[in-house]
This record gives structure tokens, C-alpha cells and sequence, in this order.
């Protein structure tokens, strides 16, 4: 199975397309729809990953993002600290995950548990 697309529902749109700006940049990963209630992201023109304003957003999602390499991994952990994300996994492998398996995880402003991972040896 392969996903086109995934949406997420946010209370403040201005402020979680500001954190998702911060945190998808060290993953080449860049803003490119925009509007007051739906704001767009992937690369250039083709938006994979979409926010939704809306008044509720009480669904707890996981997503995981890919990254080039660990330093984006690092560098997605400490946008998202920066940006008003909490913590909930420092930079490092999981060998529990397998043997390679380098990843951070955040709470975005509306608590999904989002992951940045690079999944290779030693980038």
C-alpha cells in the first residue's frame, strides 16, 4: 500500500504552519499550498502532507517522516523544541526498531506524536 496523501486536524492553523515550517525544512520538505484554513506540504508543487483548521482537533496521530540523513533528524528535533513542540524521544538510534533505525520524536501544539527517521547506516 502506498499513501498519496495524510491531513491532520490543528486548532491554530498560523501557529502549527509555523512549527510544521520549522520542523519539514531539515527534511527538504517545504510549504507549497496556502490558504486561511488548509496549508499544503511537499516538494514544489505537490502536496503530501495537509493542515486543516478546525475547532477540534482531538485525534492523537503518529506520523513519521523520512530524513536525508541523521544531522535532519537532529535538526528536525531541535526546530520543533524551538517552535513550541514538546519532547518525547531525543535523537538516537532504536535498535529495538532495527539496527539502523536512527529517529526523534515531538508532540506538535496539538499533541501528535510526529517522528523524523533515517533508516540507513552511518548518513
Amino acid at each position: 500500500m502506498v499513501i498519496d496523501h495524510i491531513g491532520l486536524k490543528v486548532k491554530n492553523i498560523e501557529f502549527s504552519a509555523s512549527f510544521y515550517d520549522a520542523v519539514l525544512k531539515p527534511l527538504e520538505c517545504t510549504r507549497c499550498y496556502d490558504d486561511p484554513e488548509v496549508v499544503g506540504y511537499g516538494p514544489a508543487d505537490q502536496a503530501m502532507f495537509w493542515l486543516h483548521c478546525a475547532e477540534s482537533a482531538s485525534s492523537r496521530t503518529h506520523i513519521a517522516f523520512t530524513a536525508p540523513d541523521r544531522e535532519a533528524v537532529a535538526a528536525f528535533h531541535m526546530a520543533g523544541l524551538a517552535n513550541g513542540g514538546r519532547d518525547n524521544g531525543l535523537p538516537g538510534l532504536r535498535p529495538d526498531y532495527g539496527p539502523s533505525y536512527f529517529a526523534a520524536f515531538l508532540f506538535d501544539p496539538d499533541g501528535n506524536n510526529i517522528e523524523a527517521v533515517c533508516n540507513r547506516e552511518n548518513v
